[in-house]
Formats: structure tokens, C-alpha cells, sequence
């Protein structure tokens, strides 16, 4: 890194009197294998490993890597420890106050490094997807020249906020939310270690697992409030943080709540009954205490599919849609954010007319199966491709749904054991109903008109 003569003193201050830095930064690994989780990315040989001089020798130099990830889960810190522990020039940005001309500067600098000195220069540049295509664009020459390899941070899909040509021509590396056992490591750590607390106070267990709810997978987080709260506890001089200390400081109460207990799944179950019974207000009450309680958002979305097929089904044919964008947007962003797609989801599903018609025909189907009425496909129906399947007598005489008027072929389709069942009744609440008119016609013109193979209940 090149710091300026106020950057050179803040440094120095900070080495002189490690306290003057906050508990999150004094607590940065010196090293990758100090760093707590995204094991999956610093494996040997991994592009992180080798822009630190790991077995980086030969004529495949490191390449550029985005770092992708949520808040807090590491981005700036590893390449901190690359600025510490490679013997490259180091130069960090920020696109929030960077633009094209610092950037220039920057490789222009470069440039001069690698052509007067032979030293290759890192570029860190934190929330990338704050640059504008023109100032992305900038980048491009340096990258693939390999004037500067390039270290990019974001927190946002860089498959829409980073130009294709630039993905390109670095590797994309997908960082995951912090587990609570990386984020428990990690507060240790900074409890006993000299460069955090010291030892000066210990953490309750009640304590460290509201810490750990109320951090959400954010490092970064976690820190702050175990700091904030060890500096209300020494000023009480008390030698422990109590959870009573830690809800004081942070100002947000621990919801009482066991995610590995009964409350989990009994607030999991309120949650989803709430939505079935299509009171809103109740089952939004219930999401808040999941989210506020710290549970995994992606249990909560799932949670969440389930309700769509298990008790809207076709009335209303969007819900699972729904249910399905909301994980796969939750699994994106994270909290806090999530929380508002969570609450979209359950708004849409307790609102939607209700339909267990899907999982009940599944159900009668399955019983029936395990009850033995299977039996044989019907020889029409057996596969023809294959040679001799004519002589064994498959797929003779099927009729083919196109060729037929209506698309609909008057034709025995299940086996004999079975023939005439009634899985599917739907009823008539919401798109339902249109469903329910289709199936009546169609088992019709299939001549089952008649209810009376109608599965048990």
C-alpha cells in the first residue's frame, strides 16, 4: 500500500496504541490461515494463495479475483492479509470516492513499477459495482496486460453490476454467510487475544448466543457489539458480559428462542399454520421473532415453498413462484435485506385462497401405491424406441394426443390395478375453479366422467 503522510501516521498511532482502532479492525488475520471460514476458497494452490506468493512461480502468474460475498464475511480482510503478506506493491480504492482519473494514476504507477523495478503491483478496489461502465471500463487495459492484478470487492451480483468483459478476465469468488461455530471461534479469539480484549472480561453462554444471533453472519458486526458491550461491562467493572449487559449496549432484546430447541419448531410450525389459517397479521408476527431470533433465512424460505404446494396449490397458481424468487433472492442478498423479501412472501401466501387439493392427490396416490395397486404400464404405453420393442408389443396401438381432435386420446392410461382412480378433486376457491372445470372435462372425454373410482381418504 502507498499511504499518504496523514495515512503513515494513522498507521503508526495505531501500532503505538492498538486501542485507538476498533476491536474488528485490531482483530484482522496477519495471515490466510488465521482467517475464520471461506475455507473452500484458500485451499493450496487457490488463486488467493498464490497472490500471497504461494507457489505462484512459473509462467502462470495469480490472476484477478472478485471477491462476491454479503457484508462481513471477509472481503476486505483477506485482502488486507494479501497487502500484509505479499511482497507486491499494494495499492487499495474505493469506487465511492474513486474515479477514472485515480484509477489511471494507479496503473500509470504501475506501469513505471513493473517497467523501472520489476515489481508487480496489487489493486484492491472495494464495492466495484459503485463504478459506472465507462469508469469498469478503465480497468480493462491493466487487467489484461497484467499491469496490476486486480483484487475487486462487491456485494452485489456481479453477473448484472460488473461488465462482462472485465468477469471476463478475472475469477469470480463467491464468499458464504459466516457459520454461528466461525463467528463463536472468532469472538473467542478476540476475548482472549492481546491484540483484542486481552482476557480483560469473559462472555455468559446466554450472551455469546444472542452475539451470535444479532450478527446475522457478519464478522464485522459481531465485533462491534462484543466491543461495545466489554466497554459497558469493565465501566460497571464487572468481569463478565451478562446478556443483560449486551442487550443494554446494543439495544435489542434476546427473543427467546432455541433454534436447535422446541421454540424453533414451534414458532416454524405457527409461522406456516398462521399462513394456512390466512391471518396475515399473526404470521408475520412469527416471522419477525425468526428473523430477530437470528434463523437461517433460507430455513425460513423453505419453509415457506413448502406452504405454497402444501396448502395453495392451484388456487392460486403464483404462489409457489413466489415462494420459489423469494429463496432464491434471500439465498443473494442475506439480512438484512431479506427481510423484506421473507415478508413479501408471507404477505402473498396468507393472502392467497386456500387449496390442499394437490397434497392430498399425492397423498392418495402414494397410499394406494404402497397399499401394491401398482401392476403393469399398460403395453401401449411401454417404451417403443428400442429394437424388438414392436415384437414384445410396446407402444402398439398407442394413440398419439396430437393427432387427435381436441389433443385429448380416449385411451386407458394407468395401470389395471388402479384403473378409474380419482387422485386430484380440486375444489373451488380461487384459480382453482377454472382447474377443477378442466379436469371434469377432460376425465369426460376420457370416459371417466363418473366419481365412483374416487381414491380413499
Amino acid at each position: 500500500m502507498e499511504p499518504d503522510l496523514f495515512t503513515a501516521a494513522a498507521e503508526d498511532r495505531q501500532e503505538k496504541d492498538p486501542s485507538s482502532s476498533p476491536l474488528a479492525v485490531r482483530m484482522r488475520p496477519r495471515t490466510l490461515d488465521e482467517v475464520v471460514g471461506q475455507q473452500h476458497l484458500l485451499k493450496p494452490g487457490s488463486p488467493l494463495r498464490r497472490l500471497v506468493g504461494e507457489g505462484s512461480g512459473g509462467p502462470a502468474g495469480p490472476s484477478s479475483v472478485i471477491l462476491w460475498g454479503p457484508p462481513g464475511t471477509g472481503k476486505t480482510t483477506l485482502a488486507y492479509v494479501v497487502s500484509k503478506a505479499t511482497n507486491k506493491r499494494f495499492v487499495e480504492l474505493s469506487a465511492i470516492t474513486a474515479g477514472v482519473k485515480e484509477v489511471r494514476a494507479v496503473i500509470e504507477g504501475a506501469r513505471r513499477a513493473t517497467g523501472g523495478f520489476g515489481k508487480e503491483t496489487v489493486l484492491f478496489l472495494d464495492e466495484i459495482h459503485r463504478f459506472s461502465k465507462a469508469q469498469q471500463d478503465s480497468l480493462l487495459p491493466a487487467v489484461e496486460n497484467r499491469w496490476v492484478t486486480l483484487i475487486a470487492a462487491t456485494t452485489e451480483n456481479p453477473y448484472f453490476s460488473i461488465i462482462s468483459p472485465l468477469l471476463s478476465r478475472s475469477l469470480l469468488l463467491t464468499l458464504e454467510p459466516l457459520t454461528d461455530e466461525d463467528l463463536r471461534a472468532l469472538l473467542r479469539r478476540a476475548l482472549t487475544d492481546e491484540r483484542g480484549l486481552g482476557g480483560a472480561v469473559t462472555l455468559s453462554e446466554d450472551a455469546e448466543g444472542h452475539l451470535l444471533r444479532i450478527a446475522g453472519g457478519d464478522a464485522r458486526r459481531a465485533l462491534t457489539a462484543l466491543e461495545a458491550a466489554a466497554g459497558a461491562a469493565l465501566a460497571k467493572q464487572d468481569a463478565e458480559i451478562t446478556l443483560t449487559t449486551l442487550e443494554e449496549t446494543v439495544d435489542r432484546a434476546a427473543v427467546k428462542y432455541d433454534r436447535d430447541g422446541d421454540q424453533h419448531y414451534d414458532v416454524a410450525s405457527a409461522l406456516i399454520k398462521s399462513i394456512r389459517g390466512s391471518d396475515v397479521d399473526a404470521a408475520l408476527h412469527y416471522l419477525a421473532r425468526m428473523i430477530e431470533a437470528g434463523e437461517d433465512p433460507r430455513f425460513i424460505a423453505r419453509r415457506l415453498m413448502i406452504s405454497a404446494s402444501e396448502d395453495i396449490g392451484l388456487a392460486d397458481p403464483t404462489a409457489l413462484p413466489t415462494a420459489v424468487a423469494a429463496a432464491q433472492a434471500v439465498a443473494m442478498i442475506g439480512f438484512p435485506e431479506a427481510a423484506l423479501t421473507l415478508s413479501h412472501a408471507t404477505i402473498a401466501l396468507a393472502l392467497a385462497p386456500k387449496s390442499n387439493a394437490a397434497t392430498l392427490a399425492i397423498s392418495a396416490a402414494q397410499d394406494d401405491v404402497r397399499r401394491g395397486l401398482a401392476g403393469p404400464v399398460p403395453a401401449h404405453l411401454r417404451d417403443g424406441h428400442y429394437k424388438g420393442a414392436a415384437k414384445l408389443g410396446h407402444a402398439q396401438g398407442y394413440v398419439y394426443p396430437h393427432d387427435v381432435p381436441g389433443g385429448i386420446a380416449a385411451q386407458e392410461y394407468a395401470p389395471d390395478a388402479v384403473r378409474g382412480r380419482r387422485y386430484y378433486e380440486p375444489t373451488r376457491y380461487g384459480a382453482e375453479a377454472r382447474y377443477a372445470d378442466v379436469a371434469d372435462r377432460v376425465r369426460e372425454r376420457l370416459g371417466r366422467g363418473e366419481p365412483g373410482g374416487t381414491a380413499p381418504s
